[in-house]
């Protein structure tokens, strides 16, 4: 048998390769190349169509609700104390995205336009018509808040059942939220002042990030109710079906009728506001953590404001 050390070295170029290899591996990163690759995807991304921009977000968030989801396939059950805290920080991202990213960029834009009305006023207009929309769809969509009766079902009366109703309440909070994602990457298609594609990317981010609990949310409770680990995931995912549609739709809305963005942008804070108050913070302080869920709060608002401020 033929004595290992007597095989003939690989050639030199291979054992350049190898060398440039791992170099590349050990080498460390620093925080030029990071931002230099961050800036050549921006850049590949600005290249797209607004509406693309704004689908490709919409799958993002949607699938990070999937990977939330996916959660009930490793773990047998959920912390109460834990799920509050999730809940908490989602409604501390969606109230910062809310100023930051949609009411801000609003006020904005109205104040570039001399012959317009006051500056205050679309974003005045367009919130109250976000929070008045989705009072309207809260009262029109059958659904069921977590840890409650069926008897509590809110809605017109129906014959869904209870895992169907568990769903069909964070469907309606996801609407508002691919909404503003549309509505954002419309605005940053538009170049006009106070909107970017930065700020769109880090609402994007920020919502995803806060759908990861949502997922978790719908799928775990859904399991405990009897439904295989298969269906609950199934059911969690589809709740953010509604995401990358609602996106889309928001996106083509501003980018076709740009002297309705301010009001568009108002609308979609508005609808969060609505999902935060009505849903999110009473589920989050219902229980016995509600200190906890409070500072998740606040965890959740300054992540939202860092990367919006960051990223913009």
């Amino acid at each position: 048998m033929a004595d290992p050390s007597s095989r003939a070295a690989p050639p030199a170029h291979l054992r350049a390769v190898k060398a440039r290899h791992a170099e590349r591996r050990t080498a460390p990163q620093t925080s030029g190349d990071v931002r230099d690759r961050y800036t050549r995807r921006v850049d590949t991304l600005r290249t797209l169509d607004p509406v693309l921009q704004a689908l490709l977000a919409g799958c993002m968030t949607w699938g990070l609700t999937a990977l939330g989801a996916a959660v009930v396939f490793f773990f047998r059950g959920y912390s109460k104390r834990m799920l509050d805290a999730m809940l908490g920080a989602a409604a501390g991202v969606m109230i910062a995205a809310s100023f930051w990213s949609l009411l801000a960029p609003a006020i904005a834009l109205a104040e570039e336009d001399p012959g317009g009305p006051p500056a205050w006023l679309p974003a005045l207009l367009g919130f109250l018509a976000g929070g008045l929309f989705l009072r309207l769809i809260d009262r029109l969509l059958p659904h069921l808040h977590r840890d409650l009766p069926l008897s509590a079902a809110e809605g017109p009366p129906t014959r869904l059942r209870r895992t169907q109703l568990l769903v069909l309440a964070i469907t309606l909070h996801n609407i508002p939220e691919g909404l503003a994602v549309g509505v954002a990457f419309g605005a940053a298609g538009s170049e006009l002042h106070g909107t970017s594609l930065g700020a769109a990317f880090a609402l994007a981010l920020g919502i995803g990030l806060q759908n990861l609990p949502e997922g978790t949310a719908v799928s775990m409770p859904l399991h405990r109710e009897g439904l295989s680990r298969a269906r609950s995931f199934w059911w969690g995912q589809l709740s953010a079906i509604v995401e990358p549609i609602a996106a889309v739709i928001g996106a083509f809305a501003v980018t076709h009728a740009q002297a309705s963005l301010p009001y568009a942008l108002a609308f979609a804070a508005g609808a969060m506001i609505f999902v935060v108050v009505e849903e999110l913070v009473p589920e989050a302080q219902g229980g016995q953590h509600s200190h906890l869920a409070t500072l998740a709060t606040l965890g959740g608002f300054a992540l939202m404001m860092l990367l919006d401020v960051a990223l913009s």
